[in-house]
């Protein structure tokens, strides 16, 4: 049986991810995103198991343990991760699931899950990276130059994705990420499996020309 696709999306701060991904999802039904687990507390407005599976630190000390991660990371003081038994699961169904996550994240699942496709989102410019990050309002430019430090640092490492798409145009590369997921499932495999009936008929050496 086909197995889904495992979409893996990573990009530095500022390059449109979230707000593309959000779109891709509205535009692409057959798609769904993995929700993480994390060890920090819910901001005003979460949901836990909508934005996150909100576990204590014990908690995620044990499913580390039991290798129920796909993969996962710490931030300061919080640890983040990717349910493994979810996504083997979704993907086992054959449905498509996109993980957001950073290029380190990206590499440990290429390590296990080599047939998973991973795009990796770009701004235009540097110049338009800060443009975007300072269009937040929320930042000092102390907190801007070292966000762009780490958005450089992130983009040397897009040469180990598979694809790369340029957030220059937000319709041009939203019908860019929905060119990839369509073409997948153009795929042989994934044909011959939905139409294996029509292929029969069509390829049946008892049919008659019309």
């Amino acid at each position: 049986m086909n197995t889904g696709t495992l979409y893996i999306i990573a990009a530095p701060s500022g390059a449109g991810k979230t707000s593309l991904v959000k779109a891709l999802l509205a535009r692409d039904p057959q798609l769904q995103v993995s929700v993480s687990h994390t060890t920090r507390a819910p901001r005003p407005g979460e949901i836990d198991g909508q934005h996150y599976h909100f576990v204590s630190q014990a908690a995620f000390q044990q499913l580390l343990q039991a290798q129920r991660f796909l993969e996962y990371a710490q931030v300061f003081d919080n640890f983040y991760g990717t349910s493994r038994d979810w996504v083997l699961a979704q993907l086992a169904a054959g449905r498509d699931v996109i993980l957001e996550i950073d290029w380190q994240g990206a590499r440990q699942v290429r390590q296990q899950l080599p047939d998973s496709v991973s795009i990796f989102i770009l701004p235009p410019s540097r110049a338009a990276l800060a443009e975007r990050l300072r269009g937040r309002g929320q930042d000092s430019e102390a907190v801007i130059a070292r966000r762009m430090r780490e958005a450089v640092a992130e983009m040397t490492h897009q040469a180990e994705f598979d694809y790369l798409v340029f957030n220059e145009d937000f319709e041009t590369a939203l019908a860019d990420l929905l060119a990839l997921t369509h073409s997948r499932r153009l795929r042989q495999a994934v044909q011959q499996q939905r139409h294996s009936t029509q292929l029969q008929q069509l390829l049946s050496t008892e049919s008659t020309a019309a």
